[in-house]
């Protein structure tokens, strides 16, 4: 059989494998460029200084964002990849989370209003923070989890791509000035808010999915399965996030605005290789092997340092083309974050082909924690000595590695692969 041979062979056996990675990559894909797009006319209309207080108020938000996410992808994800032809199950899952969140999402409003009136930054840019924190519409009617597992990812894509694309006009019409953040976030969060919407309505009149609002006490089973991802989610939130509120904290939103450049520029290779795991994940879930495990870690090494090989070479020239020689110190904060994809690929392996199958959901929030701890053993002194955002970026980047290897001594000690 020669090499054509076996490639279309593989194809054939794994056509939705294929398919499911290439809208979940294409999404992904598509929203980063997007962001990258836009983003030379964004930072030179309204500045670092506005462009990196939206950055801020972003990653405040996001905490909540995490929150009520609550960890359910995983669990939700499994349920449904089992049962994908029991329309009552998918029923019930569906309406579970849904309600979980309508829930949470109560709670973490009560929060977000406190802190708007009581953080200084947050007081002075209290309608920035509010219409951001819109998104949290978003993030309770899609489920994510439940279009990758029934492997139909390219609606998702169709419904994100259109919406994207006819916030454009707006952008280029309406922000022209640093004083037209607000209009930026109003426009950034309808263009995820209104596919949403969308998706949620495809979600009932195609799938005919059955959406009720479920009894609290009903609830206890999937929030269970979901705390120790809630565990792992937030902690990974907390330390990606934090880097971006520390530094607008103790340093300017220049510097965050330099932080996020250099997270765009490595948001491409990450998105691509990052969805290895998750779009292989339904077709072997039930035929997990050893060898494959093994082999998928080994794979997912190399194409993480060919990753960050490029971003060596190349990163230099990107920074100066989409920020301008205003913002060529994000190159170097590029390279040291283009180590964090090995740290995706070689963790999410873990994490999806280890832990989830053998029910070691804990192990995935003991090794956050480790990572987060790491992060704050290094940054903390990294500020007070060095007083350098290279220096709390290199803190980042080495804690992914703490993961790795925590990773590989829980594995060891368990004997789990």
């Amino acid at each position: 059989m020669t090499i054509i041979d076996k490639l279309k062979f593989g194809y054939k056996n794994n056509d939705k494998v294929v398919e499911n990675y290439f809208f979940m990559t294409a999404l992904q894909l598509f929203s980063s460029a997007f962001s990258i797009l836009i983003y030379p006319y964004l930072i030179r209309v309204l500045g670092s200084e506005s462009y990196g207080t939206y950055v801020f108020a972003f990653a405040v938000v996001n905490y909540f964002l995490g929150f009520i996410s609550f960890g359910f992808h995983f669990p939700s994800l499994k349920i449904i990849s089992q049962n994908t032809d029991d329309i009552v199950v998918k029923s019930k899952t569906v309406s579970a989370i849904f309600t979980a969140k309508i829930l949470i999402s109560i709670l973490a409003s009560v929060i977000f209003v406190i802190l708007l009136f009581a953080v200084p930054i947050m007081q002075s840019n209290k309608l920035l923070f509010c219409i951001i924190f819109g998104q949290v519409i978003s993030e309770i009617l899609y489920p994510a989890w439940f279009y990758q597992a029934i492997q139909k990812m390219a609606i998702v894509t169709y419904y994100q791509l259109f919406f994207r694309i006819a916030s454009l006009p707006f952008i280029f019409i309406f922000i022209k000035t640093p004083n037209d953040i607000n209009i930026y976030a109003i426009v950034a969060t309808l263009s995820t808010v209104l596919p949403s919407i969308g998706l949620f309505l495809y979600l009932l009149f195609k799938e005919k999915i059955r959406i009720s609002l479920i009894p609290v006490n009903q609830l206890k089973i999937f929030f269970t399965d979901a705390f120790p991802f809630l565990g792992s989610d937030i902690t990974g939130i907390v330390k990606h996030e934090s880097v971006t509120v520390i530094i607008g904290t103790f340093f300017s939103m220049h510097d965050v605005a330099l932080y996020d450049l250099a997270n765009k520029i490595i948001i491409i290779p990450r998105m691509i290789t990052r969805n290895i795991n998750m779009a292989i994940f339904p077709k072997i879930i039930n035929n997990l092997k050893t060898e494959t495990i093994k082999y998928l870690i080994r794979i997912e090494y190399y194409i993480g340092l060919s990753v960050v090989v490029f971003i060596s070479l190349f990163g230099y020239w990107i920074t100066l083309f989409l920020g301008g020689k205003d913002m060529i110190d994000a190159f170097p904060l590029a390279i040291i974050l283009s180590f964090t994809v090995i740290v995706w690929l070689v963790v999410g392996c873990y994490i999806n082909f280890v832990f989830i199958p053998q029910k070691k959901y804990y192990y995935v929030t003991k090794n956050q924690l480790v990572a987060l701890f790491s992060f704050l053993i290094i940054g903390i002194p990294a500020i007070l000595l060095t007083n350098s955002i290279i220096a709390i970026v290199s803190a980042l980047t080495l804690s992914g590695f703490s993961e790795i290897l925590y990773c590989k001594y829980l594995i060891k000690k368990h004997n789990m692969l």
